[in-house]
């Protein structure tokens, strides 16, 4: 099923996944490719000449609060007063809407960060208000994009912005870049580029082109950063350097939980923390709304997956008041679990569903769910990843359009995992390997860890670990070379001295100094 694999094999299709090479930050493209930008710089350089009052219109999710900061601490660089806002995602819904324009009358410009593309209803109502508005996005444009001053959105077809594919704190990186040259400001854009790092990779833009050559260069300012909320971070880690995997697995979900369980205000005031006093506390509180994140987030997942019809293609399941703050986190648990596509609804008791959704593997699930856009009141999202509404009534009728829409688009199921590189033989897990795989990182969307899969496996020994035995560890044997590996998360039992598949990827450990090499296990398939 998969081909031999060597080190050779490995480098050249790991190769080919960087057409343009390796970027570096000279070759990162000008502000003025993005349409509008001049127009937009142009416009907040005369309202600082002429004190307008500029307010910041951000989002919940970690790119929009990374945006919101940015903005915020480049506003106080240059020592202009703005104000900024980030709906709350229970009392407000997303982005810059009907709710949010009452709070901020007597505002001349409106900036919005990672969101506004879909705002039209609002952007009328800033119009009414004597508002005028910058829209700054990444989203996909929906058919009707909104009235406004002007629009900086690299999906825009007459933009000619190179990469289609980054988020909105690189926008708004941007959009700093455009105006420190207008207002001939000197200010540090790598002392930014920090946070922009962190939106990258917790909102899953592919990791190449100039999405790699910013994380990069953010991850190396970071082990550098004098900013007390990276200090706090990297204290509480116990960690003395910080990597792509610590952002997307430690400093992004705390990031999140703000949003996801109270207000996303929190995060920013951490993230703009001016001591290490304040940003210990606000990283507590973080760390408060995280741990109680996960234990809700555990608690719907099990209830989704009791509603699941596995006959159906695309997992769909509703539940009553489920947390909203979660359902995009469980919906890509189920995702995972039934490796399909998945979409979670939490029932309001006005009858309204709103609903999150993840997708897996190849499938476009933005794609899919756009041609049930009728029954909707709401959508938006890409490729990977939706956020919608529907009334109760239209549940089953949206559900039926999708499984059709699955069928008829033939989406397949792929029969092989196309992240599996090849069939790697134990002798060749080594520290060559290791150094190889490195070379290519950071990994992420886009650019997966290289995953293999070894067969004709012997267990010699699977032992559960953790505080209640939920993980378990390994030792294999293949031809006589034997091999530790980890499997977290699960409540599989294995037979000592069973031939098995599995499907992994290589980590370097480091434990009390020494370094060795395990095996991150996914899969362990019995041999027939």
């Amino acid at each position: 099923m998969y081909a031999p694999l060597t080190l050779q094999a490995l480098e050249a299709l790991l190769h080919q996944r960087f057409e343009e090479g390796f970027l570096t930050l000279r070759d990162l493209p000008q502000p003025s490719m993005f349409k509008d930008m001049d127009k937009a710089t142009q416009r907040i350089v005369s309202a600082i000449q002429n004190q307008e009052k500029i307010t910041i219109i951000g989002d919940y999710d970690v790119d929009g609060v990374t945006s919101t900061t940015l903005m915020k601490l480049f506003f106080e660089e240059i020592e202009y007063e703005i104000e900024w806002i980030i709906p709350n995602r229970f009392r407000d819904g997303y982005g810059l809407s009907s709710n949010i324009v009452p709070r901020i009358q007597g505002t001349d410009l409106a900036i919005t960060v990672d969101n506004g593309i879909s705002a039209v209803y609002a952007a009328k109502l800033c119009k009414e208000e004597g508002i005028e508005l910058i829209i700054t996005d990444h989203h996909i444009l929906p058919p009707e994009v909104p009235d406004a001053y002007a629009i900086i959105n690299q999906k825009q077809e007459t933009c000619t912005f190179p990469y289609a594919d980054v988020c909105g704190a690189q926008i708004a990186w941007y959009l700093i870049a455009s105006l420190k040259n207008a207002l001939n400001v000197k200010i540090d854009m790598m002392e930014y580029i920090e946070l922009v790092a962190i939106a990258i990779i917790a909102d899953m833009m592919p990791l190449q082109h100039i999405n790699r050559t910013m994380v990069l260069a953010g991850i190396q300012a970071l082990n550098q950063s004098k900013r007390p909320a990276i200090k706090a971070f990297l204290e509480h880690s116990q960690k003395e350097q910080i990597d792509a995997e610590d952002i997307g697995f430690f400093l992004a979900p705390l990031l999140n939980s703000a949003g996801r369980m109270e207000d996303a205000s929190f995060a920013v005031d951490f993230l703009a923390s001016t001591n290490i006093y304040d940003a210990r506390v606000r990283l507590e509180r973080l760390i408060a709304f995280n741990t109680l994140r996960k234990s809700t987030e555990h608690d719907i997942t099990q209830k989704a997956m009791l509603q699941v019809d596995h006959k159906d293609e695309v997992v769909i399941v509703e539940g009553k008041a489920w947390h909203e703050g979660v359902i995009g986190i469980v919906a890509a648990r189920v995702a995972r679990a039934c490796e399909k596509p998945c979409i979670i609804f939490s029932q309001s008791e006005e009858g309204m569903l709103k609903g999150s959704g993840r997708s897996f593997g190849a499938c476009d699930l933005f794609g899919l769910v756009d041609g049930a856009r009728e029954h909707l009141e709401k959508f938006g999202g890409h490729q990977a990843a939706i956020g919608l509404s529907l009334r109760k009534e239209h549940f089953e009728t949206f559900k039926s359009k999708v499984q059709h829409n699955f069928i008829e688009g033939e989406y397949l199921k792929e029969e092989t995992d196309p992240e599996i590189v090849g069939d790697l033989h134990f002798s060749l897990i080594s520290f060559e390997l290791t150094s190889l795989i490195k070379k290519y990182g950071p990994y992420g969307q886009g650019n997966s860890v290289p995953k293999f899969i070894s067969t004709n496996v012997e267990i010699l020994q699977a032992d559960t670990m953790g505080k209640e035995g939920e993980h378990l560890r390994f030792s294999f044997a293949q031809d006589g070379i034997v091999i530790q590996g980890v499997k977290f998360k699960t409540r599989e039992m294995f037979e000592t001295g069973s031939k098995v598949d599995v499907v992994y990827t290589v980590n370097e450990n480091r434990f009390r100094g020494k370094v060795s090499l395990q095996l991150m296990v996914e899969k362990v398939i019995p041999r027939p």
